[in-house]
């Protein structure tokens, strides 16, 4: 079992030195900081179960360290210790998300008692987050992906302000998963118990957007013969992911500008007022900022909805996801298609590692499915990828050859290749160089290669 970790803080040798010896002897891995700065510069890149800190120390005192720790790990429980305790400080530090508040000089029972409950409610975050992730998986909702390190940042940044409720908007290509990261953010929230609703904006004309957000009374419209209820009030307690949402009519920005002020909405052809309580994220692939400037998106509004904002990278730019993402598709077709297919030749894989992908992980995952319907063999080989994608496999055979060759060796390389990835048939051949038969024979006489290719009548 992995021990738990704790770093404790204390700009008194003596007394550091005397709570380490205590936490170790009890099994715990611990590490030690002589100052809140020092404590800071090691919570910047190595998250810990337990932090105990003292509070009166010079320039970072332990209130900056509580704050800074709940701001980087919300998980982590603090324990404050000081010899100058007061009931204000206490509920200061309380208020501030410290666990418990220990004053000096402590009883070695009492220590090991708290030490003991905060790992406790510690563990009992940590195994609810691994339920939720499962649940997750179980009911088919995806989750995140992703090694490189602009994913491994987007994870710790959803998980960092997951629980802070605020309004977040996402940035990213059409393709790059903004609606995943909603979700994400929607499961490790306060509200992950509610309701999560997406709602596509550029999808509507302005009168279809109005009624669908907000809901209209009874006789608000020829047809209106009930009461319906709109999707910012059926989220109420839950998220709302707007989708698109640089293609909202300015008439709207307004109406959802209010909400968020106000916290309450009017249904369409209605006079009394609804309380809602929800939480918003949107996304867009558009520049925002560029879109306030031209006046196309209300600056207002803009500031509401960035309150916390994601940069999804395009699949491109995180090329080492690319294997991770196919394996994943890989599994989740060839049991969707109850197939067994153990993987991906290397070329294969070379190709679409190498592949700009414009259409992001939705284009991979279109690619992977199509592959798992052609294969009949235990590899996805490069004639299970479409067409489009041959000349990134060329690139990546020419990235083998060390020096630079001349135009005539590319050009008998390269037809000497599509020959092989078109099993010898000269016509397929021609297709795919965009050449005619003819001219392609000709070629293949000059060099002496027509013996070698099979000829498609064979």
């Amino acid at each position: 079992m992995e021990k738990s970790r704790i770093l404790v803080v204390d700009d008194e040798t003596i007394a550091r030195e005397n709570l380490e010896h205590i936490l170790r002897k009890d099994g715990y891995d611990v590490v030690t900081a002589d100052s809140g700065t020092a404590a800071l510069k090691k919570l910047s890149n190595t998250e810990f179960d337990l932090v105990m800190t003292d509070l009166k120390m010079k320039q970072v005192d332990g209130m900056e360290v509580l704050a800074r720790t709940k701001e980087q790990y919300p998980d982590t429980e603090v324990v404050m210790l000081t010899a100058y305790a007061t009931v204000a400080t206490a509920i200061e530090a309380m208020q501030r998300g410290a666990y418990h508040y220990i004053p000096k000089p402590y009883k070695i029972d009492e220590v090991r008692m708290v030490v003991g409950r905060a790992l406790e409610k510690k563990g009992l975050k940590d195994e609810l987050r691994v339920i939720r992730q499962d649940f997750c998986r179980r009911v088919g909702i995806p989750f995140i992906i992703g090694k490189s390190r602009k994913m491994q940042e987007i994870i710790e940044m959803v998980t960092q302000i997951a629980p802070a409720d605020c309004n977040v908007l996402i940035f990213g290509e059409t393709g790059t998963g903004k609606e995943l990261i909603a979700r994400a953010l929607h499961q490790q929230s306060n509200r992950a118990e509610e309701r999560f609703l997406a709602f596509n904006c550029g999808a509507f004309t302005e009168e279809l957007l109005t009624n669908e957000l907000f809901g209209h009374e009874k006789d608000a419209f020829t047809g209106a013969t009930t009461t319906k209820i709109g999707l910012l009030e059926a989220a109420t307690r839950g998220t709302v992911f707007l989708d698109e949402i640089g293609d909202m009519p300015a008439s709207m920005q307004v109406k959802l500008l209010r909400v968020i002020e106000e916290k309450s909405l009017l249904r369409v052809g209605g006079t009394q007022p609804v309380t809602v309580d929800i939480r918003i994220v949107a996304a867009t692939n558009k520049d925002l900022n560029k879109e306030v400037e031209k006046g196309g998106f209300r600056k207002d509004l803009f500031y509401r909805l960035n309150v916390v904002s994601l940069h999804l990278p395009p699949l491109a730019e995180r090329r080492d996801d690319v294997p991770l993402l196919a394996h994943h598709f890989l599994k989740l077709y060839t049991e969707a298609q109850n197939k067994t297919i153990e993987g991906f030749s290397d070329e294969a894989m070379e190709i679409l590692t190498n592949y700009e992908f414009p259409g992001n992980i939705r284009e991979l995952e279109n690619i992977i499915e199509r592959a798992v319907a052609l294969c009949k063999d235990s590899l996805i080989t490069p004639k299970h990828l479409p067409q489009e994608l041959e000349q990134y496999s060329f690139k990546v055979y020419r990235q083998k050859v060390k020096r630079l060759p001349t135009l005539e060796e590319n050009e008998l390389d390269y037809i000497r290749w599509v020959l092989k990835q078109a099993n010898g048939n000269k016509t397929r051949a021609a297709e795919i160089l965009g050449i005619d038969r003819v001219s392609l024979w000709r070629k293949l006489k000059r060099w002496d290669l027509n013996n070698s290719a099979e000829d498609e009548s064979k």
